[in-house]
């Protein structure tokens, strides 16, 4: 009779999931993607410049002309990566995409650095010849002073 529990003992099948590999596959997925993740800022530096304004909230994602410190100028509709552009594209996309989305924002972030004529061409070709209604700068918010 002993021998007939301890058959039934060594067929017991085990139930139990081994999740050791799984944890193996989540750590190399975590670090291939914390090593991804920098390169994936694929943006314009510049320095905006520092303001006391309240920020608009906005529903859609606002148009965003940006002038760097050599006065190039770069796009960014719907969220996408900047785009280098022309004076005379920038004014023909923006205004194309205004005339689809007439209650979008479209707002000018120029370097701190940048040449204040360009960044005032800019907004002057928004308004004037893209048709832009609502038209505005960036800035940074100012830090606090500390106490």
């Amino acid at each position: 009779m002993t021998v007939a529990i301890r058959r039934k003992r060594k067929r017991k099948l085990k139930a139990e999931i081994n999740v050791v590999p799984y944890i193996d596959v989540m750590l190399v997925l975590l670090i291939i993607f914390m090593v991804t993740a920098p390169l994936l800022n694929l943006g314009v530096d510049i320095q905006l410049p520092q303001s006391n304004a309240k920020s608009i909230q906005e529903k859609k994602d606002p148009v965003i002309v940006s002038v760097d410190r050599e006065g190039h100028l770069f796009l960014t509709i719907e969220g996408a990566k900047n785009q280098a552009v022309s004076s005379a594209e920038m004014v023909t996309k923006v205004g194309a995409y205004v005339r689809n989305n007439p209650k979008v924002a479209v707002f000018v972030a120029g370097d701190g650095n940048a040449p204040y004529q360009t960044i005032y061409t800019v907004l002057t070709d928004l308004q004037t010849k893209a048709n832009v209604p609502r038209a505005g700068l960036m800035s940074n918010p100012t830090e606090a002073p500390a106490k």
